[in-house]
Parts: structure tokens; sequence; C-alpha cells
């Protein structure tokens, strides 16, 4: 299937590669149907772009990578929306944003996790009752050496 993107040109993307979130992404519930692209480099982000409307496409990352003690409890009824049944493995991704004129700024969006179930494909955008910030910072930057390399946050601050 042919996606159109705006950062991206013309995509050609498997059918099975679609995901769909019944509900839509906060801010976007008209849109549905996205694909999860490879982010050209190697950093450990993807894209998730809408199928839908060429525009539309979302930072993400595995929580896990910046925060190891994120956790999320999944309802029965989020469970039920991905179309989970007890054996399922869902994944969580989260929303960065990505400010232009700092990229080590960045921040994730850890009220807001996306939860998905690789097997049916099916995707629903939690929002917590648990106290996550909606700008949690990925990186710091120590300051006491100029042009120090960038730190994960959970390396950069001492346990």
């Amino acid at each position: 299937m042919n996606v159109a993107s705006t950062r991206f040109g013309i995509l050609n993307v498997p059918a099975e590669a679609l995901l769909t979130f019944p509900s839509g992404v906060l801010g976007f519930p008209e849109w549905t149907r996205y694909v999860m692209l490879d982010h050209d480099t190697d950093a450990p982000f993807k894209w998730l772009h809408c199928t839908e409307e060429a525009s539309l496409a979302f930072v993400v990352i595995d929580p896990a990578l910046f925060n190891p003690h994120y956790q999320v409890t999944i309802s029965p009824e989020a469970r039920f929306e991905v179309e989970g049944n007890e054996t399922d493995e869902l994944s969580l991704a989260v929303i960065l944003t990505i400010p232009s004129d700092d990229p080590s700024a960045m921040t994730a969006n850890l009220r807001g996790p996306l939860l998905m179930n690789p097997r049916t494909r099916r995707c629903k955008q939690l929002v917590l009752t648990e106290d996550y910030p909606t700008r949690y910072p990925v990186f710091t930057v120590p300051r006491q050496a100029e042009g120090s390399q960038i730190l994960p946050l959970a390396e950069a601050i001492p346990a």
C-alpha cells in the first residue's frame, strides 16, 4: 500500500504493517490508521506516521530506554480495546517533543503512552491517572564539561 508523507515522499508499506487506533491519538481522533517507520539513523527513535494524513507523524521511543522505572498498569478495558488476551505481550511507546533549536532538550509524554498489540496491530493511547509528566526530560547535559556527550537521564543522575 502506498502512503503519502510530507517528510518522506511516497512510501510503499505492506498492508500487514498497518496499526489501527480505533479511538485515534489525543488531539487527532479522526485519524486512526498508522504505520511505524524506522528512523534513518542508529538512534532508537521511530516514526508513527498516519496513513490518512500526509503531514501527521510523531517521533516515538520505548520508554524503558530512558526511564527503567516507568510502569503502567493496563486496565482490562484497554486490553480489550487492543484485542489483547492474557498471553499477548503488549508494548509501549511514548511520543517525543523535540525542540528544533535544541534537540538535547527533548521531552517524552509519560502521561499518554501508546499501548500496542503486535499480534492484532490494534493500539490505544492511554491517559494515565498516575502522576507522570507530559514533558519528561529524556536527556540531561552535564554542565561541568563543555562539549560533553549527552547522557541518558538514568546515567546522568546517580542513584
